[in-house]
């Protein structure tokens, strides 16, 4: 059994991922093989998380992946852990519009049978700490809050009569971090900024993080708290499932792997770590390459990957890399796979903001004021290299980005929430979309992808 807690809070903005990711690392200083996880879609703070403790930051979704893949993805991602730390998202009981607990950080923590820590937002209050957190608590008896971690502390006295009154709460106080000494993370229009573009900067910022959580946490008592969560019934999760069972059909696999090239860097940070298991179990050799440094896709790449990230902060250095986006336009040309998400959808186009991209697909791309948020059911409206029309999808939009609508291609999704609308373009090999996708929850794509690939 593997000990678990997660780290929640009232509101988004209280400090959750500054408490996780010190935890986490502090407690893989001490010694602990610490697993990382965030609730829901995003990208970024799982790149913190993995810096913090030296294993892949996963993400546990239950409206992508589904409820019943939460605890199998979890043990899969903590096997061989001592410790694991989820971090929630937005508030603590805030899920997926209009479907109740769906997708919420208490949600999860359910499926998970974790206990909860709530961090409190403390700067503008001191009584009234007692009845925010007696509410969360009470609010769901499922829900077990098995301490507070007290953040933006003004003073010693004002900690003094935060626990004062938390005191008869039934609800330990766990930790408290000041006002003073806050560690400060860059952030832009989606988030903080990625470890991939700042990557030295990062690892002063986790190390520090790690200092406050030591100075004002209770590590004993929360590690005590983590272990106290009783055992999890259910299955792990395995990439190789639905892969070549007899030894014949895996020598050939093994014999013919295909190479797939996977977009990273800076400009293409945003990928869940199980869809390159799923591929390399699926057969492929997968192969990471940079575009804003990298000339040439990796030798005998068969098919390629795209995925999210911020190709509009560096349009003018990707479009600057002339030999790449030719090499890219090549197989895209020649019929091989391509699959891009969001960012790599913005890649393919003629030009991003005036930029020249890859041409592969006659659209304009450019920045907007208006943000796209939120989650989606999809249908496949065209075969494609990653389903076949019909596959039913569930995923998630995040940009500030807007195509122009061009010829030459079919639409990739039907959306079907919030408003009807068909999205993104397969054309030959390709399919680009502004919808993120979770392979966990339908493994068939990356085989699909692979066997496309010749594999």
């Amino acid at each position: 059994m593997v000990a678990r807690l997660v780290v929640a809070a009232p509101s988004s903005g209280s400090g959750k991922t500054t408490v996780a990711t010190g935890l986490m690392a502090a407690f893989a200083a001490a010694g602990l093989a610490v697993s990382p996880h965030k609730v829901g879609p995003d990208y970024i703070d799982p790149g913190y998380h993995a810096l913090a403790t030296g294993r892949p930051g996963r993400n546990l979704d239950a409206f992508m992946c589904g409820p019943g893949m939460v605890a199998p993805l979890f043990n899969h991602g903590a096997r061989g852990s001592d410790l694991a730390v989820v971090e929630g998202v937005m508030g603590l009981y805030d899920g997926v519009s209009g479907q109740g607990e769906l997708a919420s950080t208490a949600h999860v923590a359910k499926l998970l049978r974790a206990p909860v820590v709530l961090v409190v937002d403390a700067s503008s209050q001191s009584r009234s700490v007692a009845a925010l957190v007696h509410g969360f608590a009470s609010w769901d008896p499922e829900v077990r809050i098995g301490g507070v971690i007290l953040n933006k502390v003004g003073s010693a006295r004002h900690e003094e009569l935060l626990r004062d009154a938390l005191g008869e709460s039934g609800v330990p106080v766990l930790g408290a971090l000041g006002r003073v000494g806050q560690v400060r993370t860059p952030s832009r229009h989606l988030g903080l900024v990625p470890v991939a573009e700042r990557q030295t900067e990062a690892v002063d910022s986790v190390a520090a993080l790690a200092a406050r959580v030591r100075e004002g946490c209770d590590l004993d008592a929360l590690l005590a708290l983590a272990r106290s969560a009783p055992a999890m019934s259910g299955e792990t999760w395995d990439p190789g499932v639905g892969a070549p069972r007899t030894q014949d059909e895996a020598s050939r696999r093994e014999a013919r792997r295909p190479v797939v090239a996977v977009a990273g860097g800076a400009a293409f940070s945003f990928s869940y770590t199980e869809h390159t298991e799923l591929l390399t179990a699926a057969g492929a050799d997968v192969v990471v390459f940079d575009p804003l440094h990298d000339e040439e896709l990796p030798p005998g790449t068969a098919g390629l990957i795209i995925g999210g990230g911020f190709p509009e902060v560096y349009a003018p250095e990707l479009s600057a890399n002339e030999p790449l986006r030719k090499a890219v336009a090549e197989l895209a040309l020649s019929g091989a796979p391509v699959a891009a998400e969001c960012a790599g959808l913005l890649y393919l186009t003629r030009e991003l903001d005036g930029k020249p991209m890859c041409g592969v697909l006659d659209v304009h791309a450019r920045m907007s004021e208006r943000l796209t948020l939120g989650y989606r059911d999809a249908v496949a409206v065209s075969d494609s290299p990653l389903a076949a029309a019909g596959t039913r999808m569930r995923g998630h939009e995040f940009h500030r980005t807007v195509v122009e609508p061009g010829a030459g291609a079919a639409p990739a999704w039907g959306m079907h929430s919030p408003e009807r609308r068909v999205e993104g373009f397969v054309q030959q090999g390709v399919h680009a979309s502004y919808l993120h996708t979770h392979w966990a929850a339908e493994p068939g794509i990356a085989r699909r992808f692979v066997e496309r690939c010749g594999g």
